[in-house]
């Protein structure tokens, strides 16, 4: 956009730039008007002042001299103070009456300017600028000259509309002049300090919505650096969310390159992973005790290998985990779960406080995985005691998995659902818990840390209370 175009585009556009700047000098203009309006009728009181003043001056010699002017002199007095006729009076006698010899039309309007305020002045002068004020005008004043002494003059009413045009444009000529300055003053103050930021910001958002893998913001970093203001801790913040956002789809892209790659191995890998399987079964039948004992080993070892391959395509597969609906008796669900753990862990003790009667609409399969991951965790954390209880609440049944361990440490809370790095043992990837909540999630439910400490740590899984498929 070349400069010029970017100039008229902020000045007459429907730009932030041009609203604040046209603003601006409607407001200004607003109240240069508002105060044109008293201001229009002081200076008609000033002018009919000034003609009064004007008008005792021109009859004073003849209140001198009575008599004395002859009638082309007192014409030339009546042009001077600018008035067809002057009358001068004390109280009970008459000093000096003067006319111009042509003859002048009655006033349309009489003036005391000894009691008409200021408000019948304002709008007076406003109907003579628009032309609808009289022709002729009376005005009766004391002299400003003269004790008790009062003046009775008549005046041309356009005369006074002209002056009063003249007075109203010039004023308002150097109000748009002052707008128009002000306006520019305010624009470029505004401009800097509002609407070029409002712009980074724009622009930032506009750039990380077609980019968002790529940084470059410069402006927005000198923006949330100027200093302790609103619109810099709102650069700063949103700098801080486009960092956050874009290590996140970083860490998304990786993934899916990595869910994309063991979902291609994952079948040959489950073949190889099985041969060795059934080699390491062969080698415990073998009478050599040393092959035997590497045979225990070797087997769990394998079998750890291939969960960790089912866990990782299921977790890097995409979208939703299909579920599977049926009648589920929870309690019995739990018994099964425990008796696959019992074997291994003969020294825990799982207790499970579910009511026998409580049937839900469950994915059998994956709600056993979940409660698998959940009592596993439990013991490998260190727990010789597991209580499982249910409570329902606004339409949810809420499992509560209690274990007496030592707590997880803070750094396992603070990326507890994270893939590859909630995990609080060496060697795990974390996503167990993550693909629990995701199949819990997939129920309409939610899986969640209730509480931590060194007395245990408590999950809540919450389920639709649903009795039927």
């Amino acid at each position: 956009m070349s400069p010029l175009r970017n100039v008229r585009r902020k000045l007459f556009g429907r730009s932030l730039s041009a609203r604040v700047l046209w603003l601006t000098v409607g407001i200004i203009l607003l109240v240069e008007i508002l105060i044109l309006m008293p201001s229009l009728g002081r200076d008609r009181q000033a002018w009919l002042w000034q003609h009064v003043t004007e008008a005792h001056l021109a009859a004073f010699p003849a209140a001198v001299s009575p008599g004395a002017l002859d009638p082309k002199t007192a014409d030339a007095l009546l042009r001077l103070s600018d008035t067809s006729s002057i009358r001068l009076a004390e109280p009970g006698r008459l000093i000096v009456v003067m006319r111009q010899d042509q003859p002048v039309p009655a006033p349309d309007a009489t003036i005391d300017l000894a009691t008409e305020p200021l408000a019948a002045s304002i709008w007076e002068a406003q109907r003579a600028v628009i032309g609808l004020g009289p022709h002729w005008l009376r005005v009766v004043a004391a002299s400003p000259l003269q004790n008790k002494a009062m003046l009775d003059i008549t005046v041309s009413g356009t005369k006074l509309a002209r002056h009063l045009r003249s007075y109203a444009l010039h004023i308002l000529v150097l109000s748009l002049i002052i707008a128009l300055v002000t306006g520019s003053l305010v624009f470029t103050l505004l401009d800097r300090l509002l609407v070029r930021p409002m712009r980074i910001l724009t622009a930032s958002i506009v750039g990380f919505r077609h980019a968002p893998e790529q940084d470059g913001q410069n402006d927005l970093v000198w923006l949330a650096s100027r200093g302790e203001d609103e619109i810099s801790r709102a650069a700063g913040e949103l700098k801080l969310l486009q960092d956050e956002m874009r290590a996140a789809l970083w860490r998304n892209a990786r993934l899916a390159a990595v869910g994309t790659a063991v979902a291609k191995i994952s079948h040959d890998l489950r073949n190889i992973l099985s041969s060795a399987l059934l080699v390491a079964d062969r080698l415990q039948e073998t009478e050599d005790p040393t092959i035997r004992s590497a045979a225990r080993t070797l087997i769990p070892a394998v079998e750890r290998a291939a969960q960790l391959v089912s866990r990782t395509v299921d977790f890097a597969r995409e979208g939703p985990p299909a579920i599977i609906r049926s009648s589920v008796v929870l309690h019995d669900l739990i018994d099964e779960t425990a008796q696959a753990l019992r074997p291994d862990e003969a020294n825990v003790t799982i207790e499970n406080n579910v009511p026998e009667t409580l049937v839900l609409a469950l994915d059998r399969e994956q709600i056993y995985r979940v409660l698998v991951n959940l009592l596993r965790n439990a013991v490998e954390a260190g727990a010789n005691r597991v209580t499982i209880s249910v409570a329902g609440e606004n339409g949810m049944t809420r499992l509560n998995i209690r274990d007496n361990g030592p707590g997880l440490p803070s750094r396992v809370q603070e990326n507890l659902f994270k893939p590859f790095t909630g995990s609080g043992r060496h060697g795990s990837t974390g996503l167990g818990l993550t693909i629990a909540r995701d199949l819990v999630r997939a129920h309409g439910g939610d899986l969640q840390l209730a509480q931590t400490g060194p007395d245990g740590t408590s999950f809540i899984m919450e389920l639709p209370a649903e009795l039927t498929v």
